[in-house]
């Protein structure tokens, strides 16, 4: 998201002196570099909002910067596969929102028909997305940080903002060694944008907190089990859309991503503990109403963190044939930072808020990545009228 900002704006501002500012020594280091590699269609977004309108954009423009910077990426299609009666109300309005948000080729499948596209998968009615793809968002990120690098964008790779303050007309990025000093800034923090925003004087509301995706990796060697994607019906209370099967851009076939709260904003590993982003979560009232809403989708999640059949299961519901393939024992994770209202919202839309000299993006999980270059000139746009 911060590559595709400083990109945006040196399109704007071709003259204009810009750092990019990262506490890795690398780019894509969290969610970047740990999401599910879907440039998604658009399909599960209430029209009219920021992602139902970003999404679909940013699916486009993605297809073409990869084409642009010869990315591999793979339109390999998804379907969303309905397996009990009460999901298909709920399919149906997935089809009426992906209509509303324009998504190209989208089309419902009955049962006959969901094997014609993958062969393994059941169910009794799905929708077909065949402009969903697959890239590898660590690739891009490289690709973006070349080009800006080749256009004379500062880096400043393993330096760690502490906190962001305005000071004489500046706006300062206090970090280990010193601090920059810019006219403006848009902050793109993810895990730690609220730490952030709060520090330069923006509203405690709403508050990052991790849930950790777990993944696990179908064994090489075994026949192909998905030609793309294949997706559960989501509960429509949650921001998370199910564990899934994904075939990547190199072959290898996901399960997941899981959504446990975790004791670290870094809980890469299931047990991590950061005691000081413990204590953020658990002082934040949103937390205990989040528990009490979702108790037996905690359990759950319990449940399939602690046992790979109990994993292997949730997926086979609709691609039978995985329960008995073999997993490859080097399981892989990500985190997401998900903003939690105060009153207990787990917010849905991308979030965006201004400080005196600073742009923050409070909240952009997936599709965010599929968005990025959408969701930048966004940014950019409100950007720019702040400080017009």
């Amino acid at each position: 998201m911060g590559l595709a900002v400083a990109r945006e704006l040196l399109l704007r501002r071709p003259d204009s002196r810009l750092i990019v500012v990262d506490k890795h020594a690398s780019v894509a280091h969290h969610q970047t570099g740990h999401n599910s590699g879907v440039i998604h269609s658009g399909v599960y977004y209430k029209p009219g909002s920021l992602k139902a309108r970003l999404c679909v954009e940013g699916a486009r423009l993605m297809y073409e910067f990869c084409d642009a910077k010869a990315i591999r990426y793979e339109r390999c299609g998804k379907l969303i596969v309905a397996v009990r009666d009460d999901e298909l109300p709920r399919l149906a309005e997935l089809e009426a929102r992906g209509h509303a948000n324009g998504v190209p080729g989208l089309r419902r499948v009955e049962a006959g028909e969901i094997t014609d596209i993958e062969p393994e998968c059941r169910g009794l009615a799905a929708l077909h997305s065949p402009v969903t793809g697959i890239v590898d968002y660590g690739a891009v990120a490289r690709a973006m940080e070349r080009e800006l690098r080749g256009s004379g964008v500062t880096f400043a790779l393993g330096c760690t903002v502490s906190a962001v303050r305005r000071e004489h007309g500046q706006t300062v990025l206090a970090h280990a060694d010193g601090s920059y000093r810019a006219a403006s800034a848009i902050l793109c923090a993810g895990l730690w944008s609220d730490r952030l925003a709060v520090s330069a004087g923006a509203s405690a509301d709403p508050r990052i907190v991790p849930f950790r995706g777990a993944y696990l990796r179908l064994a090489a060697g075994q026949p192909q089990v998905v030609r793309g994607m294949v997706y559960p019906v989501p509960d429509p209370e949650l921001p998370f859309l199910g564990v899934h099967v994904t075939r990547h851009i190199d072959g290898h076939v996901m399960l997941g991503p899981t959504a446990m709260l975790v004791a670290a904003r870094d809980a890469y590993e299931v047990w991590t503990v950061n005691p000081h982003d413990l204590l953020n979560t658990l002082t934040w009232p949103g937390t205990w109403i989040v528990a009490k809403n979702f108790w037996r989708t905690g359990i759950s999640e319990l449940r399939m963190a602690a046992s790979r059949k109990a994993f292997a299961r949730a997926c086979s519901q609709y691609v039978p044939v995985i329960q008995s393939m073999r997993i490859d024992p080097h399981a892989t994770s990500g985190v997401r930072a998900q903003a939690v209202g105060r009153d207990g919202r787990l917010l849905d839309d991308f979030v965006i808020s201004q400080t005196p000299g600073a742009t923050h993006v409070r909240n952009a999980p997936s599709p965010a990545a599929t968005s990025s270059l959408a969701l930048a000139r966004e940014l950019v746009d409100r950007f720019e009228a702040s400080t017009s």
